[in-house]
């Protein structure tokens, strides 16, 4: 009796949050943390808890497709994880294995048109996960409905350092003009393929950090962030909806600042200048409280100065 009152209130939770969802993220990163913990709070071993985490993984993408997310990643491998016990280092190699091909292979895959591309250091991986991830790029690579990205003997650092590398030596070769290095440049040598920028980076386990994931793609964009204690087996699509919450109130509230700022532009400057404040205070507009005066409110002279009362 007690678990079917705690399902009907969950489900009822859930239903709430879904009707507040308006515009969610486009990307989002996950940090897939607390398998090992989960599985030694149940009294098993590591593998169990990653094959636990993998059947969350699958429900996770079902429910980016419901609410429109376009990309997620992964965390699913980082550098540091390769000073772990061979044994337990060997059975996740095998999972990664089978699980790129059974998606490589899935209806559910196919039907999404769902694009798999692997992220990190691949050529550090064991031959057979390296050919499971060319099985997977290529059986997909004609898909753009949706990208999965799964970060493999991945680090921050890392992907940031080999990028500065790359720009170095096209400099050096007489490829590329130091003046001519922007944003661009060190952005297109990052990955193969073009990455979103991130939206919400979601961390489970109870851990509040990051750990430098996508830094390019997250931090450069002020991605929201969400914590949440249950380990990655017991993520449930009510926490995913609260990261979704998460994410759309920081984005209320970056709105609602960035209209401040135009409206207090508009007291400030004319002409040109004065144009732009009030293309970007009507904007965002809707993002102002009740009762906050409107770019129509705020009069200025041709020399930017608010005219007097008589």
């Amino acid at each position: 009796m007690r678990g079917w009152l705690r399902n009907r209130v969950q489900t009822a939770y859930e239903r709430l949050l879904l009707r507040g969802v308006d515009e969610g993220p486009t990307h989002v990163a996950v940090i897939q943390d607390g398998n090992r913990r989960y599985a030694r709070k149940r009294g098993g071993d590591a593998h169990e808890g990653h094959e636990a985490g993998a059947r969350t993984t699958e429900r996770v993408l079902e429910w980016c497709e419901e609410l429109g997310v376009e990309e997620l990643t992964l965390y699913a491998f980082s550098t540091e994880n390769f000073d772990r016990p061979p044994e337990e280092r060997e059975r996740l190699f095998d999972l990664l294995e089978r699980k790129l091909r059974e998606f490589a292979d899935a209806d559910r895959v196919h039907g999404g048109e769902v694009c798999i591309r692997a992220i990190g250091q691949t050529d550090r991986l064991p031959e057979r996960v390296r050919e499971a991830i060319r099985y997977a790029e290529d059986r997909t690579r004609g898909y753009d409905e949706f990208v999965l990205n799964i970060a493999l003997a991945y680090g921050g650092r890392a992907e940031l350092l080999g990028a500065a590398r790359e720009v170095c030596a096209a400099v050096d070769d007489g490829d590329l003009e130091p003046a001519d290095i922007d944003v661009a440049t060190v952005q297109e040598r990052l990955h193969d393929r073009p990455v979103r920028d991130v939206d919400l980076i979601v961390r489970t386990g109870g851990d509040e950090r990051t750990s430098n994931f996508l830094p390019w793609h997250a931090n450069g964009n002020e991605a929201a962030v969400f914590f949440c204690a249950p380990y990655w087996p017991e993520f449930s699509k009510t926490d995913f909806l609260r990261g979704i919450r998460t994410y759309e109130h920081r984005e209320e509230s970056w709105r609602e600042a960035r209209a401040r700022r135009g409206l207090a532009l508009l007291r400030e400057l004319g002409g040109v200048e004065l144009a732009e404040a009030k293309r970007v205070v009507r904007r965002f507009r809707d993002s102002l409280p009740s009762g906050e005066p409107g770019p129509e409110a705020v009069e200025v002279d041709e020399d930017g100065a608010e005219p007097t009362a008589d």
